[in-house]
């Protein structure tokens, strides 16, 4: 009986085994990242391109240059000069922190109940977090403004903050961070005597870091980039937020394209400087919520 040599590779129909690429296929998967990147990546140059250029520079050409001609930053100081952009940027400091925060411990605590602690009703639960998944939020907006209304939180920043406080998707990927971790772990913990807040912080928190910092950075994106619902909920422009306070210099008669690229460069530039501070622990938690094989 002949033996089956187990370095032995499959071979594809055409010759080649399955792991190995082409020239070709090399080729092509190179093509198609560099036509994602130029899609993603150059409307953002184009809006730093547009915040650099002086007044005297035409950007309505029939050939339109992409490197500015004389680069100034005239027009991120004309933006401070416009509207209040540093206090605008600091209400949404506060709104960001508000739903990091409450992000980060209720959506930690919840992922851990529904994954590791026993309880009734607990797919009953799971079951009920998962079909908010399926309503848009335009269909829930009416509701969350009534109750923060009756709350006394309108024309608040908590106000603003409080529907995204937790989210339930992040509950839900803290889930299945928490259900990746080994059970032989926490049944070893019982049999010491841990109680359920120990095994969270020395079991589950440490292997659940990567996945953290991902929630961490979804919530914040969330947070600052919305529009829609500070623009509901604030009517005093001293508690605008920046993306709603970013509309000013859009005037009704005059509206200069540097100015508003430059603010759009500003309120930019805090979710580069989180992603940049998270980065190696948001592709850690990318791979914790991978399949295993």
């Amino acid at each position: 009986m002949a033996r089956t040599d187990p370095t032995h590779r499959r071979r594809r129909p055409g010759g080649g085994s399955f792991n190995t690429i082409s020239p070709g296929e090399r080729a092509l998967r190179y093509a198609l990242l560099l036509l994602v990147l130029a899609i993603t990546v150059s409307p953002f140059l184009w809006q730093l391109s547009t915040s650099l250029k002086s007044l005297d520079e035409d950007i309505y050409t029939s050939t339109p240059a992409f490197l500015p001609e004389r680069p100034t930053l005239d027009n991120f100081v004309e933006v401070a000069r416009t509207i209040p952009v540093w206090s605008y940027a600091a209400n949404s400091v506060v709104v960001a922190a508000i739903v990091v925060t409450g992000n980060a411990v209720g959506a930690t605590l919840a992922g851990y109940a529904l994954a590791k602690l026993r309880f009734r009703g607990a797919k009953l639960l799971l079951g009920a977090f998962l079909a908010t998944l399926v309503l848009p939020e335009e269909v829930t907006i009416v509701s969350k403004y009534v109750i923060v209304r009756d709350l006394g939180l309108a024309d608040t920043l908590p106000g603003v903050a409080l529907p995204g406080a937790i989210g339930m998707l992040n509950v839900l990927l803290m889930r299945v961070a928490f259900s990746s971790i080994p059970p032989e772990m926490d049944e070893a913990a019982i049999i010491d005597g841990a109680t359920a807040w120990q095994r969270l912080r020395h079991i589950g928190l440490p292997n659940v870091r990567g996945m953290l910092s991902v929630i961490t950075i979804f919530a914040f994106i969330g947070a600052w980039d919305d529009f829609l619902w500070p623009l509901i909920v604030l009517n005093d422009p001293d508690h605008y937020t920046l993306t709603v306070g970013l509309q000013y210099l859009n005037g009704t008669f005059t509206a200069n394209p540097r100015l508003i690229a430059a603010g759009t460069m500003i309120s930019f530039l805090p979710i580069v400087i989180v992603f940049a501070s998270l980065q190696r622990f948001f592709f850690r938690g990318v791979a914790e919520g991978a399949i295993k094989g």
